[in-house]
């Protein structure tokens, strides 16, 4: 496969953006070789700058749900633009959109945009300090939030990728406020509230991790968070920047049965375009300004042309509710394969998946919290993810992220996908 043009790009790229990249996991550190430069997308497949096609199993890291490039999407986006690219003013399609997600969301009834995933979730932690005039709050290990300070403390994705879970920058004042637990340990909720009692703000966790890879909560575990947090008197928030209107039109929480206070969104509600918000009840949301005295601005918050793309993919899953059950079934698709492949290669392996997202990890340990999902063989994984992408399939550049699907991904690309699958897996069984 030519690259030629990728690498030139890189090699230009490293002199002006550190590390060549502009966020850190696509710089491709943890998998080998150089990060592949993309010029265009449509439907199920990314093109890169040597015109070579890739079959998306990111999918811009999940909100392409209905693929690249789809009409109705881009539609309304031409239209948005014709009237202007920022207002920097009300507009009528925030409105539209906000009355839109709060039908969809059964625990949402006010929402407010924001431009970013972590901007929405440092807003709704500020927002739970000041609303219960608390200032710690517990995360789990392995959950990512975003690039916030208070967020960057044993956090997954990027900084996991990256052997580096604790950034420089953060202030140990900072870090005081942040209180850690094992994902799906609800004993060690137990011990943290016991020993922080009338301190603690709200809990944050991914209802459906997707940031150690993809990393599913036990039965009770959510249910024993909300329990918790209605019997101490502290918020739960669900950060569904990646989960919400992927696994089913409500979310994780309509799919899981569990009511959060706060939810944090972005991914699919901007399209595609940089877009983040945060919503629950009136009486929280109540508190943020003007309404009350909690500050949170933007110049950008509800760009009129991030508001028509949001609203064009949500109401197609909306309208289209058949749509999550397409997904799915693709995805289970590709699982039950991969899954016969590895079984006859004999290598060690565990697949987790909900809905449209899922990881491979290989390892034999069952993957429930980070520390688990750290028992993979990351060399196996950068062996297998550059052998996938030799063969024109397009995974997450990383063990600790997990994999989305589209809808757009037909038979012929889940036969493409199994046929580069066994012969990877067939060439790594050999050479191990």
């Amino acid at each position: 496969m030519n690259t030629r043009n990728s690498k030139a790009l890189f090699e230009r790229a490293k002199t002006l953006i550190p590390g060549g990249v502009n966020s850190p996991v696509r710089a491709f550190k943890s998998v080998g070789g150089d990060p592949i430069f993309m010029s265009r997308a449509k439907g199920a497949y990314l093109y890169d700058e040597d015109d070579n096609a890739y079959i998306d199993l990111i999918n811009s890291w999940g909100p392409m749900i209905l693929g690249h490039a789809n009409e109705e999407v881009e539609k309304a986006i031409f239209e948005a633009v014709k009237s202007s690219t920022s207002f920097g003013a009300p507009g009528r399609r925030e409105v539209e959109i906000a009355e839109l997600i709060i039908e969809m969301v059964p625990s949402i009834e006010k929402i407010r945009m924001v431009n970013s995933g972590t901007e929405a979730t440092m807003s709704a932690i500020r927002l739970a300090r000041g609303y219960t005039g608390k200032n710690k709050f517990i995360k789990f290990e392995g959950c990512y939030h975003g690039h916030g300070d208070a967020f960057l403390v044993a956090a997954g994705s990027g900084a996991a990728t990256l052997g580096v879970p604790d950034s420089p920058g953060v202030t140990k004042g900072t870090s005081r406020d942040t209180l850690l637990a094992p994902y799906n340990d609800l004993r060690a909720i137990d011990r943290v509230l016991a020993e922080n009692e009338n301190e603690i703000c709200a809990i944050i966790v991914e209802p459906v991790a997707g940031n150690m890879g993809c990393v599913l909560p036990n039965d009770d575990f959510l249910q024993g968070l909300r329990a918790r947090c209605d019997a101490h008197k502290i918020l739960l928030i669900f950060d569904e920047v990646m989960t919400g209107f992927r696994l089913s039109a409500g979310g994780a929480q309509e799919l899981l049965g569990v009511k959060p206070d706060l939810t944090t969104f972005g991914k699919i509600i901007g399209g595609g375009l940089p877009v983040g918000a945060y919503g629950g009840s009136r009486e929280i949301m109540n508190q943020i300004a003007p309404e009350g005295p909690i500050y949170q601005a933007g110049t950008l918050s509800g760009n009129p042309v991030a508001m028509a793309a949001g609203m064009a993919i949500l109401r197609k899953l909306h309208e289209h509710p058949e749509i999550y059950k397409q997904v799915e079934q693709t995805t289970r698709q590709i699982t039950t394969g991969t899954t016969k492949i590895l079984s006859r290669q004999g290598l060690k392996y565990t697949i987790n998946q909900i809905g449209s997202m899922y990881s491979l990890f290989f390892t034999d340990q069952k993957v429930t919290n980070f520390e688990t999902a750290k028992s993979t063989d990351t060399q196996l994984f950068g062996a297998y993810f550059r052998g996938m992408l030799s063969r024109g399939i397009y995974l997450a550049p990383s063990q600790f992220e997990s994999l989305f699907i589209s809808n757009v991904i037909q038979s012929a690309e889940v036969a493409a996908i199994l046929r580069a699958t066994e012969e990877v897996l067939l060439e790594m069984h050999e050479m191990k």
